[in-house]
């Protein structure tokens, strides 16, 4: 896990500072952009495991906190100023479970079911590792926000995605076994460097609601949009991955999700959403936002990628 290479005075400071140099001041550019992304990542990942060399006091330094928040706070503000606020969880999930059909649909699953080709794959495996080879981590900080019902659903979920104890079958474990099949580095971190902006941008949203207390409405929902939207998703992959002659091996990753996330879309609706909602009304406005902001980075990612593929460019960083 090597620290990135800077972006921008944003990354900078913040690579600096994980250099043991002082934290410097800068101001927040684009909130979307490549240098702020990138600078709260490496905040973030003090939080997981942190880099070789790198002092563990660093995780909660004063100054590198407070630079964190100035960032955070610019990317939420875009967050809010982009995505149409709601309190209607019912009709956000209704929407969710309503799966877009024809040969007109344009996603990067659909593409990689219909036509994509393997080089294409690899690459969208490149950006995934981002959250998977974390997978589930930035929902775990959740649970202790939570109680009753609510708590006990969601980590009912979690201990799926962690394998239900066996080591081998936590799904971090499942997609590092497709990155080998596949011949990509499986290693945590490998590729934060290859990766742009709106690739972290959506863990990073992860991380921050996570990190918030206040945030933990828009955690469940982000949460909720994944697991309720990944299991049609999984199956197209798994269709095109089969058409591009990739092996069981390789498959097993999201062949698992497509039964594992239709378990967990019953789960979190009913065990997680409504029984928080019950309790904590209040939180059904951050739900909707952590629904529609998990919906508006991921448009943002998909059309990145199947940008670059329609022009013939790679959707990864040199």
């Amino acid at each position: 896990m090597l620290i990135p290479t800077a972006r921008g005075p944003v990354s900078e400071a913040v690579v600096e500072a994980l250099r043991g140099g002082p934290v410097r001041p800068v101001d927040p550019d684009d909130p979307y952009g490549d240098d702020l992304q990138l600078a709260l990542h490496c905040c973030y990942e003090l939080h997981y495991r942190g880099y070789p060399g790198v002092s563990p006091d660093l995780e909660w330094d004063p100054a590198l906190l407070t630079l964190r928040r100035e960032l955070e706070r610019a990317f939420v503000s875009a967050l809010r100023a982009d995505v149409p606020a709601g309190d209607d969880v019912d009709a956000e999930v209704a929407a969710l479970l309503v799966e877009p059909v024809g040969p007109q649909v344009r996603g990067v699953s659909h593409h990689l079911h219909r036509a994509g080709e393997l080089w294409q794959l690899r690459e969208y495996i490149v950006h995934r590792s981002i959250y998977h080879l974390k997978e589930a981590d930035p929902q775990a900080w959740v649970i202790p926000r939570l109680s009753g019902p609510a708590k006990a659903a969601l980590v009912t979920v979690e201990h799926d995605e962690y394998g239900g104890g066996t080591p081998d079958h936590m799904h971090s474990a499942l997609f590092a076994a497709m990155m080998r099949e596949l011949g990509l580095d499986e290693a945590y971190g490998a590729h934060v460097d290859r990766v742009p902006a709106p690739t972290l941008a959506e863990v990073n949203l992860m991380s921050l609601c996570g990190l918030h207390r206040e945030l933990r409405g828009a955690s469940v929902g982000q949460f909720a949009m994944v697991e309720l939207t990944s299991s049609p998703g999984s199956e197209r992959l798994v269709r095109g991955m089969r058409r591009m002659g990739c092996g069981e091996a390789a498959i097993r990753f999201y062949d698992e999700h497509v039964e594992a996330d239709a378990v967990h879309e019953q789960v979190v609706r009913r065990g997680v959403l409504t029984p928080l909602l019950e309790a904590e009304p209040e939180l059904a406005a951050d739900v909707v936002f952590g629904i529609r902001a998990a919906l508006h980075l991921g448009d943002r990612l998909g059309e990145h990628l199947l940008g670059c593929w329609e022009r013939g460019e790679s959707s990864l960083r040199p």
